[in-house]
């Protein structure tokens, strides 16, 4: 079970270290700082860092459906602003759709396939 967390988290980090390298490109083509995209992305990231408050085994189907609707809520909201983003500049639609190979499969992925990513990334730094 520990093994999994160290794999999710590593596979957690690789793509909040993708997400603020776009972040800082996109600010750079633009020349706008994106405090808000920015604040985001950070709560995000402690989002998916935080303890839950008590085992998921002591949670009940209704509560368990909360916690996803809240999480979808989270994810509607960061897709409306790539969306926005998207919409507004040319640019940020090149950038997110050259790097989708690398960001799409991570945000999409169950845990089971980030768990198989993170593996076979570590196989690959190890061999080098």
């Amino acid at each position: 079970m520990e093994e999994d967390q160290v794999a999710v988290s590593a596979a957690d980090e690789q793509l909040f270290h993708l997400l603020s390298g776009l972040l800082q490109q996109v600010e750079a083509l633009t020349n706008q700082e994106e405090v808000e995209l920015r604040a985001k992305i950070e709560a995000l990231g402690l989002e998916m860092t935080k303890l839950p408050s008590k085992p998921t085994s002591d949670l009940d189907e209704l509560e368990i459906a909360r916690e996803l609707d809240k999480l979808s809520a989270k994810l509607d909201d960061v897709d409306e602003m790539i969306s926005t983003a998207m919409a507004a500049d040319p640019q940020v639609q090149s950038l997110l759709s050259s790097t989708a190979d690398v960001w799409m499969p991570v945000i999409t992925a169950t845990s089971d396939d980030r768990r198989a990513f993170t593996a076979s990334s570590s196989t690959k730094d190890n061999s080098t």
